[in-house]
């Protein structure tokens, strides 16, 4: 597969910070697999966004900077930016809506506050706004109209976000960031200042379990329709077999967050016998 300069750049930089997309894009067909990894790469430089700032201010800053810089990709201004010119292609290839990028920028202003989401519906809505749309997008360049394979992707993509929060409740409180919404905190009494002081506790995981039941009910109703998949649609779920994977990591050590173990190479050859099957 021939790649231009832009496409190598956004391959590393999924390969490097968002592994697991990255090798489930691997499976995809050659001419679908650039398209993917540039949306992918798009969504690590908006979703970084408050890992590589100093405050929230500069946070705003950047996200605004990809809103113009989206806007200058439809106007035909694009930015000097490898990923820019990466998702240029593929938002031209297959006409991906504007609105779909200004959704999913938006819905990353709410990484820029410490505070947890009020509900767990509210924790689900980030989750689909963000992963799951993400998800969905990736899905028109597989299988553009289909809007039951876009549904699909964008529960699965919902799916992945809610665990992969579970699994980073240790990584956020160490800089006195929490998603766990506050209805959780109040009905299992979770102490914040004990959580900031990363001490387990019995609410705690009651809290976990229910942000990974709501996960494992997305990816049940995901695979509720797999016979109406085509093969190619599939592919572009294999998300939802490395979800699994992790959901029975944190079942396994009863939902602590601090016994979850540290995230190790994805099995390669198990989600590739996955996709030979034509599962997800």
């Amino acid at each position: 597969m021939n790649l231009t300069e832009s496409e190598r750049y956004c391959f590393a930089q999924v390969r490097r910070h968002d592994h697991d997309r990255y090798l489930t894009a691997l499976f995809l067909a050659s001419e679908s697999r650039a398209d993917a990894l540039a949306l992918y790469a798009f969504n690590q430089e908006v979703a970084r966004s408050r890992e590589i700032v100093s405050e929230p201010l500069l946070g705003q800053i950047r996200l605004q900077w990809w809103r113009e810089t989206i806007e200058g990709i439809y106007a035909n201004t694009p930015r000097e930016h490898p990923v820019v010119e990466a998702l240029g292609v593929a938002i031209a290839r297959h006409d991906l809506p504007h609105a779909a990028f200004d959704s999913l920028i938006d819905a990353r202003e709410a990484d820029l506050e410490d505070g947890p989401r009020e509900s767990l519906h509210a924790l689900e809505v980030y989750a689909r706004d963000t992963s799951g749309e993400l998800a969905a997008l990736v899905m028109q360049t597989l299988e553009p109209g289909n809007s039951l394979a876009s549904d699909t992707a964008r529960r699965v993509g919902t799916a992945w976000a809610l665990v992969g929060l579970a699994r980073s409740v240790v990584f956020h409180a160490q800089s006195q960031r929490l998603y766990i919404p506050e209805a959780l905190l109040s009905e299992y009494e979770i102490e914040r200042r004990r959580l900031f002081d990363l001490k387990p506790s019995s609410g705690l995981n009651r809290a976990i379990k229910r942000m990974i039941d709501l996960a494992a009910s997305h990816l049940d109703n995901a695979r509720s329709v797999s016979g109406e998949m085509s093969r190619a649609a599939r592919r572009g779920l294999l998300l939802a077999s490395l979800a699994d994977r992790h959901i029975a990591a944190i079942r396994k050590v009863g939902y602590d967050p601090f016994a979850i173990p540290a995230g190790d190479v994805a099995p390669v050859l198990r989600l590739a016998w996955t996709a030979w099957r034509g599962r997800y």
